[in-house]
């Protein structure tokens, strides 16, 4: 699923505004990649599942490497 993925889908279940929910993920990613950046973990509690793990854009990555 990739991130356009995932805001179509919060935009079409929670019938908020696209622009607003890109916004809000672009914030998200933004907030993760300082907390890695400044060498703080990044725990989520998701129940057991059969989803692939997260994998990072390889611009994502870069950004944590500065």
């Amino acid at each position: 699923m990739t991130k356009a993925d995932i805001v179509n889908e919060i935009a079409r279940t929670t019938r908020i505004d696209k622009t607003a929910v890109i916004s809000v993920v672009e914030e998200f990613m933004t907030v993760v990649k300082d907390s890695l950046a400044h060498g703080e973990n990044t725990t989520l509690i998701i129940p057991a599942h059969n989803i692939p793990a997260f994998k990072p854009a390889n611009s994502f990555k870069d950004e944590i490497a500065k």
